[in-house]
């Protein structure tokens, strides 16, 4: 008895010194996720942007920007699932949202795997993936609660999309008994501006208020953390996608409208979340990762009236296979680990979290999860990546008009005419949820049946090469063949 006493006490003792050492290599995890912010808004991603945003700006001047870094979809829940997950969303049904959710219960995800690393995790904000809708005044089983975070406070979906609710854990904070009407803005199409659909909303709630809530609620689980173990904190702001809603002191302040004005106020929430981070000693020991969902609402005839241009030197935009769909902001700051202003080439996917996760506490992933995630530690670290455990390639769909889309090194091959989302709709077109989301109709250009763009020299997706080079195309669908096919890509 007195032996096994002393080996008790002998573990209890090597556990005391070891779980500090671990928590210690374990950073916080700040994910900042914005919604429908274009790769050309920030100052750092572009010069001649007409949005000042300085707090971005100082996560880029801090930390590690990345130029090829892309959603896994150009739509707000095929990005969300792919970030979540790990796994493309093109493989699971991404329409029954409304409804149901996305996430299969016991699938992994970045919130379940660092939970099961020692870590504190909370949701705020906008999560558009799905519960088991049974009327707002019952549960709403399948979301953030259950599958992974220990706390959430946030919205089922984007505010242009009824109901309008806050649910915290589980529950409605207040069913959306009352109703709102349809908002549109005079100057704008169907779908921008103040753009908002009619439908249910709780007593009360009112959509300006919803952003710098958002920033409240953030800040409260970062002042309330015990910071005896780490925490995630995944803060997924419904802004700047519509309704464009600035408060009065943003009114005016840029150079590119409502949007820009909008653009600037998501920017000073950010900056109230990274001084809170201050305020309370993390920021030191704090992984912040900053980027967007999907790319901008804004058509030609906006750069022309407003000299900006929302996607920089890129084509197209939301719900597109061309690059303005997918084509992210993605910065990370990580004292001590990321080199400050620095960049980096290296191609990722927002699936490629979970691994990343994963490679920092030296875990292997179980091979049912994350399917299509690939570690960017090495590129955290300045470090060139080794054979198969970097990205190689990304394969995706359209989010309107169905396209598949496989990105390999510098070759983009896009399987059909157009863009395959919003652009093709053309500034004109209705509401892209008005037929399920897949109203877009398919481009009728003259040319090739489909095409192929060599990135590296033309990221603007200017010259379709399709016809001039066979072999690169045969070679490209097979590749993307293999992946649909294989059910994973790592």
């Amino acid at each position: 008895m007195k032996i096994r006493k002393r080996t008790l006490s002998v573990l209890s003792l090597l556990a005391a010194l070891w779980l500090p050492a671990a928590f210690a290599d374990s950073p916080n995890v700040l994910v900042i996720l914005v919604d429908d912010m274009g790769y050309g808004d920030a100052k750092c991603y572009n010069s001649e942007s007409q949005i000042e945003t300085p707090h971005i700006n100082r996560l880029a001047d801090e930390g590690m920007l990345f130029r090829d870094a892309h959603a896994p979809g150009p739509l707000c829940h095929m990005s969300r699932y792919g970030l979540m997950t790990g796994r493309y969303p093109f493989r699971t049904d991404v329409t029954v949202w409304p409804k149901e959710p996305l996430i299969d219960e016991g699938q992994m995800t970045i919130a379940s795997f660092l939970k099961s690393q020692g870590y504190q995790t909370a949701m705020v904000g906008k999560w558009h993936l799905g519960f088991k809708e049974n009327g707002y005044e019952n549960p709403l089983p399948g979301g953030p609660v259950d599958r992974g975070f220990d706390s959430y406070f946030g919205i089922r979906a984007s505010t242009d999309i009824p109901p309008y609710f806050y649910i915290r854990g589980d529950r409605a904070v207040s069913p959306p008994t009352d109703y709102i009407e349809r908002v549109h803005s005079e100057g704008w199409t169907s779908i921008q501006g103040e753009f908002s659909r009619e439908g249910g909303i709780a007593p009360g709630l009112e959509l300006k208020d919803v952003l710098p809530r958002f920033t409240d609620e953030a800040i409260e689980v970062i002042d309330g953390h015990s910071q005896k173990d780490p925490l995630l904190l995944y803060l997924a702001y419904p802004a700047p996608h519509t309704p464009w809603l600035p408060s009065p002191e943003f009114v005016g302040k840029s150079g590119a409208s409502m949007y820009g004005d909008f653009m600037m106020m998501v920017d000073h929430e950010i900056g109230r979340v990274l001084e809170s981070l201050e305020n309370a000693g993390m920021a030191e020991d704090t992984l912040v990762i900053f980027t967007s969902d999907n790319g901008p609402v804004w058509y030609d005839q906006d750069v022309e009236r407003f000299g900006h241009d929302s996607v920089g030197p890129l084509r197209g935009m939301k719900s597109d296979a061309w690059e303005g769909g997918h084509r992210m902001p993605f910065i990370v700051r990580w004292p001590g680990t990321v080199k400050a202003g620095s960049t980096s080439d290296q191609l990722v996917c927002f699936t490629d979290l979970l691994a990343t996760f994963a490679d920092i506490h030296g875990a292997t992933l179980p091979s049912e999860a994350g399917p299509d995630s690939f570690s960017f530690l090495p590129a955290l670290k300045g470090k060139k990546g080794k054979g198969d455990s970097i990205r190689q390639s990304i394969v995706m769909k359209s989010g309107s008009g169905g396209l598949m889309m496989i990105r390999s090194g510098n070759w983009k091959l896009i399987e059909g005419r157009g863009s395959g989302g919003f652009s093709d709709r053309g500034p004109r077109g209705g509401d892209p949820l008005a037929s399920g989301g897949n109203n877009a109709r398919a481009a009728k250009d003259a040319g090739p049946e489909a095409q192929l763009y060599l990135m590296s020299k033309d990221i603007g997706e200017t010259k379709n090469l399709y016809e001039k080079k066979p072999e690169i195309v045969s070679r490209l669908r097979e590749e993307l063949a293999t992946i649909v096919d294989s059910g994973r890509s790592r």
